[in-house]
Parts: C-alpha cells; structure tokens; sequence
C-alpha cells in the first residue's frame, strides 16, 4: 500500500497532475492531489494585467540593473514604494491600459464560455471555487499568523522527517519523502516509540498555548477563531448566566421591598388605632 502511494507521488513529479504525500500521527498515509494554478484549458483566455502589475514588469528590468547585489523581495519593496509615490497623472496610463485589457477579457471569456461543453463549464466552476477557497484560506491563516496562533503539533513521521530531512537520499523533495518514508517503515517499534513520545509532548504543548491563545481570542472579541467544541462550551456557560441572571430579576420583581413592607405594616397600625377610638 505504501510503496503504491510513493509510486504514484513520485510518478506524477514527471509529469501529469501533481499529488502529495500527507501522513497522520497514526503512521497513516494518503496521497492527495496538488491544485495548481494552471487553467483546466489551454485556449482559455489569460487574466488581464492590473495597473500595478504592469508598472512591476515595466520597473522591474531598470531596478535590477541600479540594485545588482539586492534580491527578488527587496526590488519588490522598491517597486511598490514607487507606485505608492506615483501622481496620480503618471498612474493614469497603466489603469487604462488595464482597463482596456479587462474589458478585452470579458469579451474572449464571454466567447470562450460559449464553445464550453457542460462538462467543461462544471470544471471551470469548480476550478474557479477551489480558487477562491484556496485564497480565503490563505487570508484566514496570514490572519492567524499575526493573531499569534499556536503551530499545529506534529506527528511522529513529521517529526522523523524534520530531523533527517538534510541527510536524506534525492535531489528532489519528493525522492526525499520517498527515501524518509521507507526508512520510517523499516525502523524498529521501540524506535518509533521515542519519536511517538515526542509526538504526545508537542499535543501538550499545543493545547496548552492553545488554551491561552483562545482566552486572548475572548478578550479582544474575537470568539469566532475559537475552536468549535470550546466555542459550544462558551456559549453554555453565557446561556447559563444570562438564565440565572434572569431567574435572579424576576425572583426580585415578585419579593415586594423593603420600602412597600413597611408602609404596609403602618398602614395596618394606622386602623388597628382607628377602631380602638
């Protein structure tokens, strides 16, 4: 089973759909497919180019030529520098462009539809909703990531791996994984045990800081990144207190006060000396 898995991670770094190998902390491993960014056709018409992009590929080759010893990131920086400070005149011929280009877009895309086969046009749609899952994913974790969120723990394998990842056989990643894999499989039980230890410590770990994550998560309102089963909890214990809270207003509107007590009491006093006259 695990030698079929590897086979076909490892044939489809050749060539065709690309898969990846995910593990469990159970030893349990699935092959599961890579979404790229390519498109499902190759006659699809190309997204336009934004202002911004352009003004990138305009800048990008002078940029390199003035900042030889910097790297792909820091021209980035500068490039982007750059547009922010560009007048809004100088900027008008890009947004155009892009503009123009859009509009192109929208046409090809309308004709492109228009020759889709059912089948075809079911793919687009899928492809474009894993697009879109794919980047609201990505916000949600750049969120978490600033937000301090707690790494997940790992499982024995990737622990394994991580320790011998550099010294691995293969030029490749995924003849890395391969080679790794084998290995974990033929290693001993009492061997595995340690990195299983280890295992069972980073949970600790984990739910730990993830403890103190999700109280801060409350403080500052945002309940929402909660997890789904302490989230139920919290909801209980809100229900519970609104509840009590309440029981305790209407056991206090029933009880007469103090005040109506008395002048009740007086009240009473009052003819008890009226009849005795």
């Amino acid at each position: 089973m695990a030698a079929a898995l590897l086979s076909r991670v490892w044939s489809s770094s050749v060539s065709g759909p690309r898969y990846f190998l995910r593990c469990s902390a159970t030893g349990t491993c699935s092959v599961e497919k890579w979404f790229s960014k390519e498109s499902s056709s190759d006659n699809r018409p190309k997204h336009p180019l934004t202002a911004y992009i352009r003004f990138y590929k305009e800048q990008q080759p002078f940029y390199k030529k003035q900042h030889p010893g910097i790297g792909v990131v820091d021209i980035t920086k500068k490039i982007a520098h750059a547009w922010r400070e560009l007048p809004a005149s100088d900027k008008q011929p890009y947004e155009a462009a892009a503009k123009t280009d859009r509009q192109i877009y929208k046409e090809q895309m309308i004709k492109y539809k228009a020759q889709l086969t059912p089948a075809q046009e079911a793919a687009l749609k899928e492809e474009r909703r894993r697009r879109v899952e794919k980047r609201r994913a990505a916000r949600k974790k750049r969120q978490l990531t600033m937000l301090g969120k707690p790494k997940r723990p790992r499982s024995a394998f990737n622990i394994f791996m991580s320790e011998h990842f550099q010294e691995a056989k293969g030029i490749l990643i995924q003849a890395k994984m391969k080679n790794l894999f084998e290995e974990w499989q033929k290693i001993s039980s009492s061997q595995k045990k340690t990195y299983q230890q280890l295992a069972e410590d980073d949970k600790i770990r984990y739910e730990n800081e993830m403890k103190s994550w999700e109280e801060q998560m409350k403080e500052i309102g945002r309940e929402d990144l909660i997890r789904y089963k302490n989230r139920r909890k919290l909801s209980t214990r809100k229900k519970t207190k609104k509840k009590v809270a309440s029981e305790k207003r209407a056991t206090s509107l029933k009880k007469p006060s103090g005040s109506k007590v008395a002048s009740a009491a007086t009240k009473k006093k009052v003819k008890a000396r009226q009849s005795e006259e």
